[in-house]
């Protein structure tokens, strides 16, 4: 499994899977744990939706 995910993408992702959760504990949703997938696959720097595409933010090869 190589990294698919680069800083800029990472960043993107914890900001919003932070935001989604806060928004989820605010308006009392249990949709909130969405925020869980994109700090996952910023956390493990992996996308399998950017595999499935051919996608990759990262410069490295």
């Amino acid at each position: 499994m190589k990294a698919n995910i680069g800083k800029i993408d990472r960043a993107i992702r914890i900001i919003l899977g932070l935001l989604i959760g806060l928004a989820g504990l605010y308006f009392e949703s249990w949709l909130g744990l969405l925020g869980l997938i994109p700090l996952l696959t910023a956390f493990i720097r992996w996308c399998p939706l950017y595999l499935s595409l051919g996608i990759r933010t990262n410069r490295k090869n």
